[in-house]
């Protein structure tokens, strides 16, 4: 079976090692998993890689829990980013899933009365969640009131942050992150 019945999954691999347990590509096909992923921690890791972009697209208002818009938002965005780029789109996805997802991150601690920022290393299951959150965030930010479909802005947001372009929300984003969590060492 292959992701959307035209891309097979076989030759795509993961070149982050940091991630790569994390992106989850093997299973072929994308189906409904109906919330098994949500009863433990780390399920998640199981489900396929375009399923959860397809949830995260879910996120904003207007696509609210209507999985088969979403679904076809990001069918046709992995169309478009094919023609552009004649390459495997999912193996475009995990690169720029790589791409995007921060390094290093900043928390808050409390010391006393003050809070003191201190950056720390980000998990390799928050990078691939957060890479996803910007990838689908600036998608949105790129198409909402504007004559842009989602398909094309999702394809151009993969598509950017797979080169590493700085005019990339996901690359923008991760960009700012990683250099407030500099600021805080």
């Amino acid at each position: 079976m292959k992701v959307f019945g035209k891309w097979d999954t076989a030759e795509v691999e993961v070149t982050d090692p940091s991630v790569r347990g994390y992106v989850n590509i093997a299973r072929q096909g994308v189906t409904y998993s109906g919330g098994r992923h949500a009863k433990q921690q780390f399920k998640k890791s199981d489900q396929h890689v375009v399923e959860r972009l397809i949830n995260k697209m879910m996120r904003k208002e207007r696509n609210s829990g209507k999985k088969l818009l979403a679904y076809r938002i990001v069918e046709n965005a992995l169309d478009i980013v094919a023609q552009r780029t004649k390459e495997n789109p999912v193996a475009i996805l995990t690169r720029a899933i790589a791409n995007a997802g921060p390094r290093e991150e900043v928390v808050r601690l409390k010391y006393g009365g003050i809070t003191v920022p201190k950056a720390v290393d980000t998990s390799p299951q928050r990078r691939v969640d957060v890479a996803l959150m910007f990838l689908s965030k600036g998608a949105w930010q790129n198409s909402f009131k504007n004559k842009r479909s989602a398909e094309s802005a999702l394809a151009d947001e993969i598509i950017s942050a797979a080169n590493y372009d700085v005019k990339s929300f996901a690359i923008n984003k991760k960009d700012g992150v990683e250099r407030v969590a500099k600021a805080a060492r």
